[in-house]
């Protein structure tokens, strides 16, 4: 079974420049990929000359975006809009972040197109854990910025005779693990070696447990002792936020928050759907910084509730910050993922009792979670 691929480059943010690399287009050629579209200035974000995608495969050519999205199978980390979207084809597979548990809306326009996606975000091992991420970028990207406001909210930051910083993590799963390893060194080793060496107290961090974040009183008293509040949560009910936005008023005025699960706002579902940290906005590789005044909250839809606030951060992929480093990553762990959809059709996979990459593809099609959102 051969197939042409599209590889898209990203288009939401001048920011986001994150293309696969010349190594992950050498696999597709080896594994039998019939050609290979690049869309024109493909990895140039990252440096990267078109000369060494060519020397990776003889299947290479440029194209625009429109023709990377007319090949029968299309990789490309984030997902398209819904624009990008209608322009493929019925029965194109497409390997990108389609995050189906948030994001219905998406999952209908692909059953209506006859798209045939497969999503990284969902491509787990049989224990639920997930083959393409890179959790620990996420975490120590988004603390090393933290970090860096905090330098800037706290007068007392570098100073000697200051208590240890208090960093309160919301989850304890594998970001939230990452976020406190990341604290305990500022999300910088040089800076707490630095501090360290100058007498500065450390960090002291506080990974709390989801049911205890429902005790109001606990809770407040936290807060009114942090100094950067992480929310590294998977909520089993997106509608409900951890911390409600009046919690946010119990935080000091120097205080930071950081949102590195990322849920969006969504308020075309009912209940809509909040943030963990409610009334902080939603952050981009362009911004990803938000002081209290920023024009952003002017922006933002008026049912959200943000009259408290903080300097805040969030991001949609903290991965990208460092695009190359992130690609390094992604890469290798998709080849064989991608490998399976170039040797079967996907409607052949058993999620059960098939190869190992061959169960977590299936389990990641969006036809099964057509079967599964109906039960």
């Amino acid at each position: 079974m051969t197939l042409t691929v599209g590889l898209p480059r990203l288009h939401k943010e001048a920011g986001e420049k994150r293309d696969f690399l010349p190594a992950f287009v050498a696999f597709l050629d080896r594994v039998g990929a019939r050609e290979l579209v690049l869309e024109e200035g493909y990895g140039s974000g990252m440096g990267i000359p078109l000369e060494a995608y060519q020397a990776a495969s003889r299947k290479v050519r440029f194209g625009s975006y429109a023709e990377c999205l007319a090949q029968e199978l299309v990789v490309v980390v984030r997902c398209p809009g819904d624009d990008a979207l209608r322009q493929l084809r019925r029965g194109t597979l497409l390997y990108s972040m389609l995050h189906y548990p948030t994001r219905p809306g998406r999952v209908a326009l692909l059953r209506e197109l006859g798209v045939r996606g497969v999503s990284l975000d969902g491509l787990t091992d049989d224990a639920g854990r997930r083959l393409v991420e890179n959790l620990k970028a996420v975490a120590w990207n988004g603390v090393q910025a933290a970090f860096r406001e905090l330098t800037r909210t706290y007068r007392r930051f570098s100073d000697p005779g200051r208590r240890p910083l208090r960093v309160t993590i919301l989850g304890s799963g594998a970001v939230g693990a990452n976020a406190a390893t990341a604290a305990t060194r500022y999300g910088e080793p040089r800076l707490r070696e630095q501090l360290a060496s100058s007498g500065v107290p450390g960090v002291e961090v506080t990974l709390l447990d989801h049911d205890l974040t429902g005790r109001e009183n606990y809770m407040l008293t936290r807060l009114e002792g942090t100094d950067l509040l992480v929310d590294a949560t998977q909520r089993p009910d997106p509608s409900v936020p951890v911390i409600p936005n009046e919690w946010v008023a119990a935080l000091p005025q120097h205080a930071v928050m950081l949102d590195l699960s990322v849920d969006p706002y969504d308020f075309s579902v009912s209940p809509p759907e909040v943030k963990g940290i409610e009334g902080i906005p939603e952050g981009t590789l362009d911004q990803y910084v938000f002081g209290p005044e920023d024009p952003v909250y002017t922006r933002m839809d008026p049912r959200i509730r943000r009259e408290h606030r903080r300097v805040a951060l969030s991001c949609y992929s903290w991965p990208g910050v460092h695009p190359r480093e992130c690609m390094d990553v992604y890469g290798p762990q998709l080849e064989p993922l991608v490998r399976v959809a170039l040797e079967q059709p996907l409607e052949t996979l058993d999620p059960e009792k098939g190869r190992f990459f061959e169960r977590a593809v299936a389990r990641a099609d969006v036809t099964r979670w057509y079967k599964k959102s109906t039960h």
